[in-house]
């Protein structure tokens, strides 16, 4: 693995873009893997065509919807076992201050394309593809949220004629909530790539949420690209995935707004319970700003740093230094590896 060196982090010694192999099991365990595999695809691939042929080009409320995309995600067994959201106690959440809601921007993390899945079943958000050398984004579907977790990464769009900025986007749908990816790539959840500065075409005065969801056992992620197949097995024949959600305090893109999220706050962090993160390495920073738009300032720099810092911090996991460019030098070895295979 001496070749692939160059692909894991100097300053944490995290390799973001391995996948995860699957946990041992028993040989005794076959029968009912294939058993449960065999009795849930008809079961989701009919749901599937009643949501993305059928309810996407009928005018149905939300409810139905939403009920549909929970049962595409209980069917394989995908349990939302534990939601946490900053700066309160467990029974004290405010929808209208802790939750994101129409007008606010989501910012996900990104591993697996139960992502997608999730955020739809609760929010129902626009989603949009962001790409790490410009600051407008991509308005995409949700199905292709979802095929994008198994899509190569690019560095630009195909047609940037179909760009925006989150501004625009909210002004033509105020009554809705925008989510972004802003590593632009999976992961495998072991690590948070810099940011892409789309993130700084919000208003000033629109909320953004970062949002952190974690699975276990981790094998459902896509770091690599394509192994639908293999991705399905893995999802279908388990009995249960469990499913992690941590919100935190809304970011704002403007320095000048008191920002609960903000560096100045982290130390405070300490004793809520998340592991300290150690991005004020200059290492580590040096490492990012290789891959930064050479039009973000410094104060800019800060709000993407305080969206990252969030997004580690709630997924006990660190920052790192690659990006979409060097995963896409890994994906070219590592396809040559397996069809040497």
């Amino acid at each position: 693995m001496e070749k692939y060196s160059q692909f894991r982090d100097r300053g944490t010694a995290i390799a973001p873009f391995f996948p995860i192999p699957t946990p041992a099991a028993s040989a005794l365990w076959t029968p009912v893997h294939v058993f449960l595999f065999l009795i849930r695809l008809p079961l989701v691939i009919s749901f599937s065509l009643l949501y993305f042929v059928f309810l996407d080009g009928v005018p149905v409320g939300p409810t139905i919807r939403k009920c549909v995309l929970w049962i595409l995600l209980l069917i394989p067994g995908v349990w939302w076992v534990d939601l946490q959201v900053d700066g309160v106690k467990k029974g004290g959440v405010k929808a209208k201050t802790h939750l994101p809601q129409a007008g606010t921007i989501i910012a996900s993390s990104f591993t697996s394309p139960l992502d997608p899945l999730y955020l739809a079943a609760i929010f129902s958000p626009i989603f949009t593809r962001s790409y790490p050398g410009t600051r407008k984004v991509e308005p995409i579907s949700l199905l292709r949220a979802i095929l994008l977790a198994f899509s190569h990464p690019t560095l630009e769009p195909a047609d940037p004629s179909k760009l925006v900025t989150l501004k625009e986007l909210l002004e033509r749908h105020p009554g809705r909530i925008i989510c972004v990816f802003p590593e632009c790539t999976t992961t495998n959840g072991r690590g948070i790539l810099p940011l892409s500065p789309s993130l700084l075409t919000a208003d000033p005065e629109t909320r953004i949420y970062p949002i952190s969801l974690r699975y276990t056992p981790g094998d459902i992620n896509t770091p690599v690209p394509r192994h639908y197949i293999s991705w399905v097995w893995r999802l279908l024949s388990k009995p249960t995935h469990c499913m992690r959600v941590r919100i935190a305090r809304c970011v704002y893109n403007s320095p000048s707004i008191d920002n609960p999220g903000s560096t100045a706050g982290a130390a405070d962090t300490a004793g809520k319970g998340y592991d300290t993160n150690i991005w004020d390495s200059p290492h580590l920073r040096n490492r990012a700003k290789e891959g930064e738009d050479e039009s973000v300032s410094k104060e800019e720099q800060r709000i993407l740093d305080r969206v990252g810092e969030d997004l580690a911090r709630l997924g006990r996991v660190k920052r790192v230094g690659l990006g979409v460019r060097e995963k896409i030098d890994f994906l070219k070895l590592w396809i040559r590896r397996e069809a040497v295979r």
